[in-house]
């Protein structure tokens, strides 16, 4: 028997009728169902939407992507005891940075030094140290010389470092020289680059890119350890390396030289093809004369984020270098119905690995193709004409420096007002916006606007009102001045390119 009184059914659905009416009814003053609201307390929860029902944007999805395994420095967990486990140690690599001042200022070197552990932290390493040395050239045979190699052994030493970047591009025989005596991995600035693309290329073409990029620059660094490279591979010898692989004393660092080749030859005729698939899209949008506007500049300038706030493209943004490697074009509208499309491009840096600049060529197309430029530089960073200085050096590569070019100024919330003022007296043709805030962005329109370029033909036409169809086009694809409806037709003047001039001939009226 227990104390607890019967229970009915009906009797408690009773209970509950005057809920309705009343949402306080059948709850006793001071239980723990009673709840107190302030007065005037009003709940948003209710009508905010779930964040996991908005739907994301593409470049959110990659960045969630990229982000769900990160390293965290700091965190380690080192076994002392390795007798019946295999050991492995996940971790950063510890580096340190090592440079070479050879021209510029001091504030120049510094800035220098201070992009290479941008890069250093971005392909996942912890910096240690950071020296460089002002020298008229670098060392041939050490890059720093004979002393300053001691110096870096022993600082290596201390911090336990495994891996020394240097800020240029090493010589095979300067980089074996280095290895030998700091006794640790050395990579250039070049393979350091290298690296984080091999991280953010996702395409099929970006990565086909890289690994051209990449085999180009292996290819003449190829070094054996302890002479395994170099033992003859003929007859049945090198693994069974048989028929292709046999020859006369050849050894297998020749063999290795000449797969990579072969391998080089593949990508090469990969890339062909799918440059022979962006030509079709470029060659499509000649016929329609569809104006082209390309974002270039500085890495992390903030391209992808101008691009979202123009277009709502929806691009992945992250505060890195070369966060974005693969190029977004979306088709987007001027303020009077004019097509045109927004083209976002590999980031650039100082120095540039020629390598790089040949394996992407079919990407940096895009820019040379282009009506029109948007130069974006950040306007928060210690040197934006450097920026400018060093992406302009690569146009002139791609032959891109006399297709008409817009500075835009990004960043304007975080950067000084008088550097600010100082790049717009320098550069007369730019804007200054924040894609972070959206200020800016209509001057930034308006201005795009301006600078398309105008259809050529100019155009007076009755064109019948069951000629809905041409006067869309019109809209699309040329310039309308005036229009007036008439009995026979909407009178129209404007200007049209030849395509859209042909099919108003019949429709063509004098004056």
């Amino acid at each position: 028997m227990t104390n607890a009184p019967d229970f009915s059914l009906r009797d408690a659905l009773a209970h509950t009728d005057a809920w309705d009416d009343d949402p306080d009814a059948g709850v006793e003053a001071g239980s723990e169902a009673e709840i107190v609201l302030d007065d005037g307390f009003v709940s948003g929860y209710a009508d905010e939407p779930d964040p996991e029902d908005v739907d994301p944007t593409i470049g959110a999805m990659d960045l969630a992507e990229r982000h769900q395994l990160r390293r965290v420095v700091g965190l380690r967990t080192e076994l002392e005891d390795i007798t019946e486990v295999e050991y492995r140690q996940l971790r950063l690599e510890r580096v340190v940075l090592v440079g070479v001042w050879t021209e510029g200022s001091i504030e120049d070197a510094e800035n220098s030094m201070a992009e290479l552990a941008l890069l250093a932290e971005t392909a996942g390493s912890e910096v240690l140290e950071a020296l460089y040395q002002r020298r008229q050239r670098p060392d041939p045979a050490t890059y720093v010389g004979r002393g300053k190699v001691e110096a870096l052994a022993e600082i290596v030493r201390l911090t336990g470092a495994d891996t020394v970047i240097c800020d240029g591009e090493l010589a095979p025989s300067q980089l074996r020289n280095l290895e030998d005596r700091l006794k640790v991995k050395v990579v250039d600035r070049t393979a350091l680059i290298l690296d984080i693309f091999a991280q953010h290329a996702k395409s099929k073409e970006g990565q086909a890119q890289v690994e051209l990029a990449q085999l180009t620059y292996m290819k003449q660094r190829l070094r054996g350890w302890g002479g395994n490279l170099s033992r003859q591979a003929g007859g049945r010898v090198a693994s069974g390396a048989g028929i292709g692989g046999r020859g006369p004393g050849e050894t297998k660092i020749e063999t290795d030289r000449r797969r990579i080749n072969d391998r080089i030859a593949k990508l090469r005729r990969e890339l062909k093809h799918m440059k022979g698939t962006r030509e079709t899209k470029r060659a499509d949008r000649r016929r329609h004369e569809i104006p082209s506007v390309a974002i270039a500049g500085y890495t992390n300038a903030g391209k992808s984020s101008l691009l979202n706030r123009l277009t709502g493209a929806g691009v992945l943004v992250e505060d890195a270098l070369f966060a974005t490697l693969d190029p977004t074009t979306r088709r987007t509208t001027t303020s009077d119905g004019r097509v045109y499309t927004m083209s976002d491009t590999v980031g650039f840096v100082r120095h540039l690995p020629h390598q790089l600049v040949e394996a992407f060529r079919s990407t940096l197309e895009e820019v040379g193709d282009a009506d029109l430029i948007l130069h974006i530089v950040d306007g928060s960073h210690p040197d934006p004409e450097g920026q400018l200085s060093a992406v302009r050096e690569v146009f002139a590569e791609i032959e891109a420096a006399d297709i008409p070019e817009i500075v835009v100024i990004n960043k304007a919330d975080a950067a000084d007002p008088m550097v600010l003022a100082r790049l717009q007296r320098h550069e007369p043709h730019s804007v200054v916006v924040s894609a972070r805030t959206g200020a800016g962005i209509e001057d930034a329109l308006r201005l795009i606007e301006s600078e398309l370029p105008r259809p050529g033909v100019e155009f007076t036409a009755l064109v019948p009102y069951e000629r809905g169809d041409l006067v869309n086009k019109l809209h699309q694809f040329g310039e309308i001045g005036s229009v007036e409806h008439t009995a026979d037709g909407s009178l129209i003047t404007g200007r049209a390119t030849e395509a859209l001039a042909g099919e108003l001939a019949p429709y063509a009226v004098a004056g």
